[in-house]
């Protein structure tokens, strides 16, 4: 537990993620329960800038929601993965 008064250090990240993502696409989406899992956002002038998830991360947030290894993976393929919000959706990774 934080006391009062001293910021999360990942509550901090995400806010300053997020506000640095407004400045550059304020139509950028957020994956609703995976706040934990944002590692930053795209960088490519060509494309609009979103917010990027370690996609190993998410499955472990679920796993941790009470989902077992397999169930994870069948959901999030099909309800992360599978929605397509437009252009201004995130993008899932998975880092080596």
């Amino acid at each position: 537990m934080v006391s009062a008064g001293t910021p999360d250090e990942s509550d901090w990240r995400e806010e300053t993620l997020m506000e640095v993502l407004a400045e550059l696409n304020p139509d950028a989406m957020a994956a609703d329960g995976f706040e934990e899992a944002a590692i930053g956002y795209t960088l490519n002038p060509f494309h609009r800038h979103v917010l990027v998830y370690d996609a190993d991360h998410c499955l472990e947030i679920l796993e941790q929601d009470g989902m077992s290894p397999e169930e994870a993976v069948e959901w999030f393929e099909y309800n992360t993965l599978g929605a397509y919000v437009g252009p201004d959706g995130p993008l899932f990774v998975r880092v080596l």
